[in-house]
């Protein structure tokens, strides 16, 4: 990466900014966390079973491109998708290596060439030849921002309703084991169906809801309004909303344990800055009602510009895992950066819409 290809966006003030949320602000506060984070790789997440980190943060470095038009962003995003020969990570038949086709289709789909999207192509044809049963497949909730979402683009490239087919099946079947109605929430995994908090509530991890929300509204984007799944999907979306707008913080944020706040007392900023990207999709597209919740959001997106550092970064993000955990002002990590700028790109688009 070329430092001085971002250098001048990190010059702005993020302090100046935390309390004025115009467009121009939002862009502004946009550019220089993702451009903090662009020129700050974590190591880490090269390899060893992270790469969906990284990909979760291209995501929101698409996301920056798509509010800003700055042609740097998707420069950047070209760059790491060549660098990856277009292919999605090692594992076949695991979400965490299909999240990079997020970007290679949304990329794909600005300038298309078939060497964009082949191994993601016949990566799920393999997996729909194999009868992969959703529940093998996304057996735990994070997988649903990973894979399904790549599904939706696909099907948005090649028109081929076999994907959305897959992706129904599988997504449906994956709610089927993990959601708790009477919670409107998803369980991390089968693991957290019998364990309480130490104070005797249901084990609810605020990052795995955060991915379920956004992988939601990241699907409807691509799914057709004939799709027999939409009104299912916006159904989810509104429970889910209505559940975390009840459970937010004085200070804008969530907490790790969703329903337990005192089994781990901090704020943390994954999962708000995906609630806050799902609930403000829910209002830009007329699905929750704006009343109710642009309080909800305004109040989430103040929160978060405050645990962003001078230098651009992101604090107060759960380090990876499965479950509530402690977490410091200082933990940062490159899918906290991508829910902050994919929650951004919403929010740019909520006071354009005022």
């Amino acid at each position: 990466m070329d430092p001085d290809q971002f250098t001048n966006d990190l010059y702005i003030q993020i302090s100046d900014l935390a309390d004025i949320q115009d467009p121009e602000s939002i862009q502004l506060i946009m550019k220089k966390v993702c451009a903090w984070q662009l020129m700050n790789p974590v190591a880490m997440n090269d390899g060893n079973g992270m790469a969906w980190a990284r990909s979760a943060f291209y995501t929101g470095v698409m996301a920056t491109y798509n509010t800003s038009q700055d042609r740097k962003y998707l420069d950047a995003a070209v760059k790491w998708a060549s660098a990856k020969k277009w292919k999605l990570d090692e594992r076949y038949n695991h979400p965490d290596d299909h999240a990079c086709g997020q970007t290679y289709l949304e990329i794909y789909l600005i300038y298309p060439e078939t060497i964009k999207i082949e191994d993601t192509k016949s990566t799920f044809d393999r997996l729909i030849l194999e009868n992969t049963q959703g529940e093998e497949l996304y057996w735990w909730a994070d997988a649903l921002f990973m894979s399904p979402t790549v599904l939706a683009r696909l099907y948005a490239a090649t028109e081929n309703e076999k994907y959305l087919a897959a992706m129904n099946s599988w997504w449906w079947d994956s709610y089927d084991l993990l959601y708790d109605p009477s919670e409107d929430l998803f369980f991390q995994s089968h693991w957290f169906f019998n364990r309480k908090t130490p104070n005797g509530y249901k084990t609810f991890w605020a990052r795995a809801n955060g991915w379920v929300m956004a992988g939601t509204v990241r699907i409807l984007d691509y799914l057709p309004v004939s799709n027999p799944y939409y009104e299912q999907f916006i159904d989810l979306h509104q429970a889910m909303s209505e559940k975390i707008a009840s459970l937010q913080k004085n200070d804008g944020l969530w907490r790790p344990s969703l329903l337990d706040s005192l089994e781990a007392p901090y704020p943390e900023t994954s999962s708000s800055g995906f609630f806050t990207y799902a609930m403000a999709w829910g209002i830009n597209h007329g699905y929750l009602e704006r009343n109710t919740y642009l309080p909800v959001v305004k109040k989430a997106w103040k929160g978060l510009v405050n645990a962003i550092h001078p230098d651009g970064r992101l604090g107060w993000v759960q380090p990876g895992g499965s479950q509530p955990d402690e977490v410091n002002y200082d933990d940062y990590q490159e899918f906290g950066t991508g829910a902050f700028l994919l929650a951004a790109s919403e929010i740019y688009k909520l006071r354009l819409n005022e």
